[in-house]
């Protein structure tokens, strides 16, 4: 079954390049094949090391998420200072496995997407694939080029972080590609 948030550009299902607008639900995600190329449009998150421990934090002391995060997609990011005319400055990704130990108590409250790069831990995929979500690799070094795809970024939570705040990122054509899928399926491993 199609889902109208996700056009597909090919005829083949599998690697195939696909626009999607997000959110992501689990239906998109199950739907997702290591491999493809996708552009996401819409709103997205970022968040670092300092902002996950801090949300984790936030939970295990009995309080709110600071952001929604059923069917949401967190980017590992810590943007530099926009310059004028800017709306954020390089946004490249930063080193996915520094928030393995996190990942899977946001994947277990619907988080169904990561932006980053590099491996993930084997409790990640097995929490991923239970929870139906997927992990997408940005290119890395490319963060001027993929900082002209966020139309809008505005600090949400955690100011006092600096950098690695949470920022609320609108985006367009975002280019990603699915890296490990909620089947287990992983190009890091291949």
């Amino acid at each position: 079954m199609e889902n109208s948030n996700l056009k597909i550009n090919s005829s083949e299902k599998n690697n195939a390049e696909k626009k999607l607008t997000l959110p992501i639900t689990k239906e998109i995600a199950h739907s997702l094949n290591a491999g493809d190329y996708v552009y996401l449009t819409g709103t997205i998150y970022s968040a670092r090391d300092a902002a996950h421990k801090r949300m984790t934090e936030t939970l295990a002391a009995g309080g709110k998420l600071p952001i929604p995060i059923e069917d949401q997609t967190i980017y590992y990011l810590g943007p530099t200072p926009a310059k004028e005319g800017q709306v954020i400055g390089s946004a490249g990704p930063t080193t996915s496995s520094r928030m393995d130990k996190y990942t899977p108590t946001l994947l277990s409250l619907g988080m169904t997407g990561m932006i980053g790069k590099g491996r993930r831990s084997e409790a990640v995929i097995n929490a991923m694939k239970e929870n139906h979500a997927v992990y997408f690799a940005a290119v890395g070094g490319a963060g001027a080029l993929l900082s002209k795809c966020i139309t809008k970024a505005e600090i949400v939570a955690y100011e006092d972080l600096g950098a690695e705040a949470i920022y609320k990122l609108e985006v367009k054509d975002f280019p990603v590609i699915v890296v490990i899928d909620d089947k287990g399926e992983n190009l890091y491993g291949e």
